[in-house]
């Protein structure tokens, strides 16, 4: 009789320890799962936003640049209403003015670190696309890849901070050193705006993250010239199509210490 209530313990206890290990590998199996379906909805944001931009390159293709920013100017209000509306009541948080709540109610010093970090993001992204190419095709096709895709997003972001400030075709060089302040790279960077006259300003990038970078770790400056002419140029354009642009100087050209690169933008 004791042998057989020692027996019964122990299988008592085999299907107790049975039940614990099922229950981990649910879990396990539970948390490798979940783990899973979140890196697929990361996965599905980058699809989202890579659809976005072959809808725009078609639609540039088929009707022109200027069409296309229109159209797209049309079609991001209304998706954007549309996702956020979505992901707010799967997420629990209410927009304002279109806006999630939880961005409002963030301290602006929080929000202006978000801001920051959105920018640097930016910027590493590209980096990533410049290394990644240069690593397999050389520097040459880099620059090359580089300088045309600052061709389409430079106008691109002048569009986009012409509506956030609501500025009009026409906004001169006034309109054009707002617009300046709400590029990305002036979240990041340290930039000075020099009045010259009614009609011209000089514009200064005193630090510039790249270039400091380069510096720290005893590297030459990246020419970036062939870029900036193609970057200042169009964004100037793009906010008014009568501003002119002059490279004071850029890598490679040797530069003083209070600038890594300089422009002037005027209106003849």
């Amino acid at each position: 009789m004791e042998r057989q209530l020692h027996n019964t313990e122990e299988t008592d206890q085999s299907v107790g320890k049975a039940a614990q290990a099922a229950e981990k590998a649910d879990q396990i199996t539970g948390e490798a799962d979940r783990k899973e379906l979140a890196r697929l909805a990361v996965d599905m944001l980058h699809r989202t936003m890579v659809h976005h931009i072959f809808w725009f390159k078609e639609v540039e293709h088929q009707m022109g640049f200027e069409k296309a920013l229109e159209i797209m100017g049309t079609a991001y209000e209304r998706s954007l209403g549309i996702q956020l509306n979505r992901l707010g009541k799967l997420l629990g948080f209410e927009l304002s003015d279109g806006i999630p709540e939880p961005l409002l109610n963030l301290p602006q010093e929080k929000l202006e670190k978000l801001i920051e970090g959105l920018a640097v993001n930016w910027l590493a992204g590209d980096g990533v696309w410049f290394q990644t190419v240069e690593s397999r095709h050389g520097m040459l096709e880099a620059k090359r890849c580089n300088d045309s895709c600052w061709a389409w997003f430079s106008p691109f972001e002048a569009w986009s901070v012409k509506r956030l400030l609501n500025l009009p075709e026409q906004s001169g060089i006034e309109g054009l050193k707002k617009a300046l302040q709400l590029r990305m790279y002036a979240k990041i960077n340290v930039q000075t705006i020099i009045d010259e006259s009614p009609n011209s300003i000089l514009f200064q990038m005193n630090d510039c993250r790249v270039q400091a970078a380069r510096k720290k770790k005893g590297m030459d400056d990246y020419p970036c010239k062939s870029a900036g002419m193609v970057e200042y140029t169009n964004f100037a354009r793009a906010i008014d199509s009568r501003i002119k642009t002059e490279c004071i100087g850029c890598p490679p050209d040797a530069h003083p210490e209070e600038w890594f690169c300089a422009w002037r933008f005027y209106i003849e």
